[in-house]
Protein backbone atom coordinates (compact mmCIF):
# COMPACT_ATOMS: atom_id res chain seq x y z
CA UNK A 1 0.00 0.00 0.00
CA UNK A 2 1.41 3.76 -1.11
CA UNK A 3 1.50 6.83 1.01
CA UNK A 4 -1.38 9.10 0.42
CA UNK A 5 -0.29 12.61 1.29
CA UNK A 6 -2.91 15.35 0.98
CA UNK A 7 -2.15 16.46 -2.80
CA UNK A 8 -1.40 13.83 -5.83
CA UNK A 9 1.25 14.69 -7.98
CA UNK A 10 -1.13 16.12 -10.13
CA UNK A 11 -3.20 18.26 -7.63
CA UNK A 12 0.05 20.13 -6.70
CA UNK A 13 0.79 20.51 -10.55
CA UNK A 14 -2.80 21.63 -10.94
CA UNK A 15 -2.92 24.32 -7.89
CA UNK A 16 0.60 25.53 -8.82
CA UNK A 17 -0.71 26.21 -11.84
CA UNK A 18 2.44 24.16 -13.27
CA UNK A 19 -0.01 22.75 -15.59
CA UNK A 20 -1.87 24.24 -18.55
CA UNK A 21 -5.42 22.83 -18.05
CA UNK A 22 -8.57 24.48 -17.75
CA UNK A 23 -10.22 26.22 -14.26
CA UNK A 24 -12.71 23.10 -13.80
CA UNK A 25 -9.93 20.68 -12.99
CA UNK A 26 -8.13 23.23 -11.18
CA UNK A 27 -11.31 23.37 -9.05
CA UNK A 28 -11.92 19.54 -8.86
CA UNK A 29 -8.05 19.26 -7.35
CA UNK A 30 -9.20 22.14 -4.75
CA UNK A 31 -12.14 20.07 -3.74
CA UNK A 32 -10.23 16.43 -3.29
CA UNK A 33 -7.93 18.66 -1.12
CA UNK A 34 -10.64 20.20 1.30
CA UNK A 35 -12.18 16.59 1.76
CA UNK A 36 -8.46 15.10 2.60
CA UNK A 37 -8.09 18.19 4.83
CA UNK A 38 -11.48 17.36 6.32
CA UNK A 39 -10.54 13.78 6.89
CA UNK A 40 -7.12 14.71 8.57
CA UNK A 41 -9.14 16.62 10.87
CA UNK A 42 -10.55 13.93 11.86
CA UNK A 43 -7.47 11.68 11.82
CA UNK A 44 -6.27 14.25 14.37
CA UNK A 45 -9.02 14.23 16.95
CA UNK A 46 -8.37 10.42 17.12
CA UNK A 47 -4.35 10.53 17.63
CA UNK A 48 -4.82 13.14 19.98
CA UNK A 49 -6.87 11.05 21.91
CA UNK A 50 -5.39 7.64 21.05
CA UNK A 51 -1.70 7.96 20.10
CA UNK A 52 -0.71 11.73 21.20
CA UNK A 53 2.91 10.81 20.16
CA UNK A 54 1.86 10.66 16.39
CA UNK A 55 -0.28 13.84 17.25
CA UNK A 56 2.53 15.36 18.10
CA UNK A 57 4.56 14.59 15.05
CA UNK A 58 1.87 15.27 12.42
CA UNK A 59 1.41 18.83 14.42
CA UNK A 60 5.27 19.55 14.65
CA UNK A 61 5.18 18.10 10.63
CA UNK A 62 2.42 20.99 9.44
CA UNK A 63 3.58 23.74 11.80
CA UNK A 64 7.54 23.71 10.36
CA UNK A 65 5.92 24.52 6.89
Amino acid sequence: MGVTAIMTKTDRERIAGEVDVDDSKRYESASRVRQRITELETDAKILKQSHPDLYEELIEAICET
